[in-house]
């Protein structure tokens, strides 16, 4: 069992080792979100290259999710009591592995083997990163960690795809996948010197999995975190699409809304870690409010920039306190079983974005961009109803636990 760090058991150096060990994790991340959600925005260059269809390269996002939907459990069940540094590193060896094969692909079905090893190396590093804060850093410094590393979710919309994008279109897809690479590598690097020795806290059993899922709490927690994750990647993934044929913006504008809509989700992801907390309903019930608003309103005001501007602003703010919220549901759920609520959290995170991807593939498909917009508005909206009638819920129990005299 690992000691629990108090700012009077390390030294200033050790605390500034942990605090270097939460940047690895955050840039760990940033590569891992990166590139899961880079294709996006290389999403019709890629699709023109293998000539398919939209809808067809969508799978670029249905199968990462899919395959850490599964890896989540399995690899955390299958540890046993290894040290999680070393799965960390495996993890993100098979990052720089999956990256440099996408690269090389002569055929789309080797860019969706990629594309599985993208999701086994999210799945499992997700599963222990989620909670791993509270190892690297004094308590007190707990909730500015997960802020920091929960940062990296916007920080992979914010510089990854947009950056990725423009690369793309300067040297080619291909070349925005071997820098990602290069980057995962030089992260490995770090991790391999700042992260300390983590000995496996208890071995996290099938067993206590099943028993979390019988809570009311971590119900909960799973039915708003695929309500809401559904909404934002069923619209989210095509939005270059909509950007392009909607709205008819040429790609230097779709790069410089992705940008604008990332900057925004950082604002958010921070807003979102200090209120959770004190007001976890009306943090989650707003982000959700703020997501369908903009995805309700793009089809009528998003076909000019300025107007497309605003509501992407709107969304990446409403998005970016999606992840940290959603996490701190499952932690407040099983408060002695970490490991097990980040498995959770992980792989209905993961299993969704790849649900909402597939489900938004089809709309496009048989439909349109915008059918796929007002498909996301609405599912959000069912987010505020889920969250509303647990605050009612949790209100009517509050009172009744109240002492009678």
């Amino acid at each position: 069992m690992s000691t629990v760090l108090t700012p009077s058991s390390i030294s200033p150096r050790r605390a500034l080792t942990g605090w270097l060990a939460v940047v690895s994790v955050l840039l760990a991340i940033f590569s891992l979100v990166t590139a899961e959600i880079l294709p996006i925005g290389l999403l019709t260059s890629i699709g023109a290259d293998f000539t398919i269809s939209d809808g067809m390269a969508g799978l670029m996002m249905t199968m990462p999710g899919l395959v850490a939907a599964v890896a989540a459990p399995v690899s955390i069940l299958a540890a046993g009591r290894i040290d999680r540094r070393i799965l960390l590193y495996l993890f993100m060896f098979l990052l720089v592995l999956s990256n440099a094969l996408v690269a090389a692909a002569p055929a789309y079905w080797v860019v969706l083997v990629s594309r599985v090893l993208v999701g086994v190396a999210i799945g499992g590093f997700w599963s222990i990163a989620a909670g791993l804060a509270h190892r690297l850093v004094p308590e007190a410094a707990v909730g500015r960690a997960n802020a920091v590393i929960f940062a990296a979710v916007p920080l992979g919309s914010v510089l990854g795809v947009p950056a990725g994008t423009l690369l793309g279109e300067i040297a080619g897809w291909r070349t925005t996948f071997v820098v990602v690479g290069v980057l995962a590598a030089g992260v490995l690097g770090m991790l391999a010197m700042f992260l300390p020795p983590l000995p496996a806290q208890q071995a996290t059993r099938v067993a206590v999995l099943r028993g979390l899922l019988r809570g009311a709490g971590v119900r909960f927690a799973l039915l708003a975190t695929f309500l809401v994750v559904l909404a934002h990647f069923g619209a989210y993934t095509y939005l270059t699409p909509f950007l392009e044929q909607v709205a008819h913006l040429g790609p230097g504008m779709v790069t410089l809304l992705l940008l604008s809509y990332g900057a925004a989700g950082i604002l958010g992801n921070f807003l979102g870690g200090a209120a959770i907390e004190r007001y976890p309903h009306a943090t989650s019930g707003g982000a959700a409010a703020l997501l369908a608003s903009a995805t309700l309103l793009l089809p009528l005001l998003g076909q000019r920039p300025a107007g497309a501007l605003v509501l992407l602003i709107v969304w990446g703010i409403g998005y970016g306190a999606v992840p940290v919220s959603s996490q701190a549901w499952f932690a407040k759920a099983a408060p002695h079983t970490p490991e097990a609520a980040s498995v959770l959290f992980t792989a209905s995170f993961q299993a969704t974005i790849s649900l909402g991807a597939l489900a938004g593939g089809v709309v496009v498909d048989r439909g349109s961009p915008t059918g796929v917009m007002l498909c996301g508005g609405l599912t959000a909206t069912l987010v505020i109803v889920a969250v509303t009638a647990h605050a009612i819920r949790r209100g009517r129990s509050d009172r009744q636990e109240l002492p009678h005299g």
